[in-house]
């Protein structure tokens, strides 16, 4: 992993989702480190957004583990993600489990989540593992900067989006299943720039808190991740060339993040041998920030 002090070379993309395979450097979403140990042998994961960054690493671990993976992405956008996240998953997929699919949707509406798992229960019988985690983000550095449009948008994708995808895997979802959330850092200490971003991420922690509760007696586990800066297509889909050159350095190990360093955090979640006596939680990995709640 990169060490201390990193900068990366400067950067954009103009336009959301970004893409990662036109990166550098790539995101590292692998890594001969991770040992795997069959820890879901036989589930069947769902991850949106799994495409490209924390989500291709998260299938990436996922598969590692023996489950069988089915993921989302955004059509035209993301195609060639997509395509390398699946062979990836195909090279990695263990004997038991069952090929992988790519699922292209705009989960920002409710027909198209409905759409997603019934595809994924035609296809697979069941979802034992749900990972809520396409987002997007925008900088306005004042709150007046924010259209309508774009409040819309963004709480479609990064928290509507949670809440439609969980409503209809639930009715499928057995015993032991797991919902796990990606939230932020962000919404633990605020970002400025980032206003609308940071609150739908404030948004889905009071969902996770609230959805483990309604379904602890169901025996279904929901529960979130918070990452701090992480290197994947949504930074320099963000921000301006010197904020990319030097994203990550605030926090106390004084780099950015990389997605393999943050799928383990959704396998522990996951598994259930690992995390049964986990429900309504946040894991924080973020390089060294201190937050409370």
């Amino acid at each position: 992993m990169a060490s201390g002090g990193q900068q990366f070379p400067p950067q954009t993309q103009d336009r959301q989702p970004g893409k990662e395979h036109v990166m550098e450097p790539v995101p590292q979403a692998t890594s001969e480190e991770y040992k795997p140990a069959n820890k879901l042998q036989g589930k069947v994961a769902l991850v949106t957004g799994g495409d490209s960054g924390i989500g291709r690493a998260v299938c990436y671990c996922f598969a590692l583990e023996g489950a069988t993976v089915a993921f989302t992405y955004v059509k035209s956008q993301e195609d060639k993600d997509a395509n390398d996240t699946l062979q990836m998953l195909r090279q990695n997929k263990r004997s038991n489990a069952k090929d992988p699919i790519a699922i292209p949707a705009d989960l920002g509406f409710e027909e198209n989540c409905r759409k997603v798992v019934e595809e994924v229960m035609n296809t697979y019988g069941c979802i034992d593992i749900l990972v809520n985690n396409a987002a997007e983000q925008y900088v306005r550095l004042l709150i007046t900067e924010i259209t309508e449009q774009q409040l819309e948008r963004v709480f479609r994708t990064n928290i509507f989006s949670y809440f439609f995808m969980s409503k209809f895997v639930v009715k499928y979802m057995k015993a032991g299943g797991s919902i796990i959330n990606t939230t932020s850092v962000n919404a633990y200490k605020g970002n400025a720039k980032l206003l609308d971003y940071t609150s739908t991420k404030g948004a889905i922690v009071a969902f996770t808190r609230a959805l483990a509760l309604q379904l602890v007696e169901r025996r279904i586990r929901v529960n979130g991740v918070a990452p701090g800066p992480v290197w994947t297509p949504l930074i320099p889909a963000s921000f301006p060339q010197e904020q990319v050159a030097n994203f990550g350095k605030q926090v106390p190990m004084g780099r950015a993040g990389q997605p393999i360093e943050i799928a383990p955090s959704f396998v522990f979640l996951a598994a259930t041998p690992d995390s049964s006596y986990i429900t309504g939680q946040v894991i924080h990995p973020n390089g060294g920030t201190v937050v409370n709640g």
